[in-house]
């Protein structure tokens, strides 16, 4: 609904269409295809379906939950980059990914996601 508004709100906003002098009126534009935005949607529902099967989003609460993925991976990536710096490195490896994850999340929670990230990295390496 947003995203229809929006669409609707741009196209009211660009200059009005002119008819040129010697072309056919019944020749059509071609439609500009609308910009693609890359979101965590599609896994945030999936991992919210394998934890709440019976529980929906709000498109707003996804909106939240998308700025709230992005946010935490910036952050990571930019401690991840601080950290490659300090050790005079030009890559940004598992290890300082891991480093970054325990330095910006409290306690329990940084072990579980250290748990996880070195499961998934296990899985990658092992399909290769």
């Amino acid at each position: 609904m947003i995203v229809n508004f929006i669409l609707m709100r741009s196209s009211s906003l660009s200059a009005p269409k002119t008819k040129q002098k010697g072309k056919n009126s019944t020749e059509k534009k071609a439609k500009r295809k609308a910009k693609r935005r890359e979101t965590y949607a599609m896994y945030i529902y999936k991992v919210l379906k394998q934890v709440h099967p019976d529980t929906g989003i709000s498109s707003r609460a996804m909106s939240i939950m998308n700025s709230f993925v992005n946010d935490l991976f910036e952050r990571i990536a930019t401690e991840a980059s601080r950290l490659a710096q300090y050790n005079k490195r030009s890559t940004i490896t598992s290890r300082e990914v891991q480093t970054a994850v325990r330095l910006l999340l409290p306690g329990e929670l940084a072990k579980h996601a250290v748990s996880e990230g070195t499961k998934a990295v296990t899985k990658y390496t092992s399909s290769k």
